[in-house]
C-alpha cells in the first residue's frame, strides 16, 4: 500500500509516495538520492542513519517515513553553508582528524550537533558518555571527542 509523504528536507519540500513500511533512511537515500546518511546497523544500534528532525537528532533506520510527515528534516548534506562553508562541528572534525574511513562520521557529527547545542560547555566525559549510541570501528573515539569539544566551543562562540 502507498502513502504520500510529505516533509522539508534541508529546507526544500518534498513527497512522494512510497511504501507504508518505507524507512526514513530508505526514503533519505533512495528516493532523495542524499547517500550521507549511512545504513550501519538496521537496528538503531550504530547511529550511522542520524538525521535531525524538528531540530533533535534521530536514528532514521529505526522510523517510517510516514512518521516524519510534515517534519523539518536536516541530514548532513544540509548541515554547511549554501556556500559550501563547514558547519562549525564539520570544520572541528576535519581539523581534529575526527574521522577515518568516515562510515560513522556523518551520524556522529548530526549527533555531535545537537548534543553541543543543548550542552555547550560539556567535559570530555559528558561527550564520550553522548556518543554511547555511536560506534566506529575504525577509532578509539579520543579524536572524535577532542573534535566534538572543539566544535562545541566554536557552536557556542558563533552564537
Amino acid at each position: 500500500m502507498a502513502v504520500k509523504v510529505s516533509m522539508k528536507v534541508n529546507g526544500k519540500p518534498v513527497s512522494a509516495d512510497v511504501e507504508a513500511r518505507t524507512l526514513l533512511v530508505t526514503f533519505i537515500r533512495e528516493h532523495l538520492r542524499l547517500t550521507g546518511t549511512h545504513v550501519g546497523c538496521d537496528t538503531a544500534q550504530c547511529g550511522a542513519c542520524t538525521v535531525h528532525m524538528n531540530g533533535k537528532a534521530v536514528k532514521s533506520c529505526s522510523m517510517l517515513a510516514m512518521q516524519a510527515e510534515g517534519a523539518d528534516i536536516l541530514t548532513i548534506e544540509g548541515l554547511a553553508k549554501a556556500d559550501g562553508t563547514l558547519h562549525p562541528m564539520q570544520a572541528a572534525f576535519k581539523e581534529h582528524h575526527g574521522l577515518q574511513c568516515g562510515f560513522c562520521t556523518p551520524g556522529m557529527v548530526m549527533n555531535a550537533v545537537d548534543f553541543a547545542a543543548r550542552h555547550p560547555n560539556a567535559s570530555e566525559q559528558e561527550v564520550r558518555e553522548a556518543l554511547d549510541g555511536n560506534l566506529c570501528r575504525c577509532t578509539g573515539y579520543h579524536n572524535i571527542v577532542k573534535s566534538i569539544v572543539a566544535g562545541s566551543k566554536a557552536m557556542a562562540g558563533a552564537k
